[in-house]
């Protein structure tokens, strides 16, 4: 699983479909940290939610079954959504313009949307702190989808063509580095792939997502060591712009099919 909030996204949808336990959420958020703590973002959501206030730099909180207990009651309502989202600067579709919540989704680079589109519901971020991850709720407007999701065959398209193209750049960086002779990239990338092993997924999980996720997975492991490469540390505008242009795109579609499979595990189709 590539973030701990694809990780709840897709637990907690499982819950919720009856498919799963409380514990077994909690046990896949562990695989994440040995401890979570939940607070909340300003001193109105905290009362709303019984939480602690959390301010930057202050990091308070209460035990992580709060967490299930703010999903729970927020779903609660007709026509609510889990929503995962993956902001990066220049591209942030599906946050709520100008609240807090997405400026620190995007500083985080992860959140969780919860509630009724066009509606005010619940945002969660997680944000670690040494070996604690602590999860803060916002009270923040819930927008509408950006836009329909490719469908899943699409992106299970995109993601082998994904992994062929990703290797293709690592070629293309590791036979121009000087110590192409002294390293393997292939080891470097099963060690990638085994910590995204230690994140499962629901039992109840539609396959084609399954394969999806693990896919990208495998091209997130293949540009990691591909930007981690000698050749791959530029030292001009130009070479960096270059690597850039070259395995930017990789990632966008990387996101973009997650996105897809954790929405559609979330609601549990295929």
């Amino acid at each position: 699983m590539c973030s701990p909030s694809a990780t709840l996204t897709v637990w907690a949808g499982s819950w919720l479909a009856g498919c799963s336990a409380p514990d077994d959420i909690l046990e896949a958020l562990y695989a994440w940290a040995p401890q979570h703590t939940i607070a909340a973002g300003d001193p109105a959501t905290g009362g709303r939610n019984d939480l602690p206030w959390s301010s930057r730099g202050n990091l308070p909180g209460t035990g992580v079954m709060a967490l299930l207990k703010v999903i729970r009651e927020t779903m609660a309502q007709p026509g609510a959504q889990l929503r995962l989202v993956l902001p990066v600067p220049g591209d942030v579709r599906g946050l709520p313009a100008g609240t807090v919540f997405a400026a620190d989704a995007v500083d985080t680079g992860e959140g969780l949307l919860i509630g009724v589109p066009g509606t005010d519901g619940t945002g969660l971020i997680p944000q670690w702190a040494d070996d604690t991850l602590q999860w803060t709720v916002y009270s923040t407007p819930i927008p509408p989808a950006p836009g329909p999701d490719m469908s899943l065959g699409e992106a299970e398209y995109a993601m082998r063509e994904a992994v062929r193209d990703a290797a293709d750049a690592l070629m293309q960086l590791h036979t121009t580095s000087v110590n192409a002779a002294e390293s393997d990239p292939r080891e470097l990338i099963e060690a990638e792939l085994a910590d995204y092993s230690k994140h499962d997924y629901p039992e109840s999980i539609p396959l084609r997502a399954r394969r999806i996720l693990n896919s990208a997975d495998h091209v997130a492991a293949i540009l990691t060591v591909a930007q981690r490469e000698p050749a791959s540390s530029p030292t001009s505008a130009t070479a960096i712009g270059a690597q850039e242009d070259l395995l930017r795109p990789l990632w966008d579609a990387i996101r973009a099919a997650r996105l897809v499979a954790v929405h559609a595990a979330a609601r549990g189709t295929s």
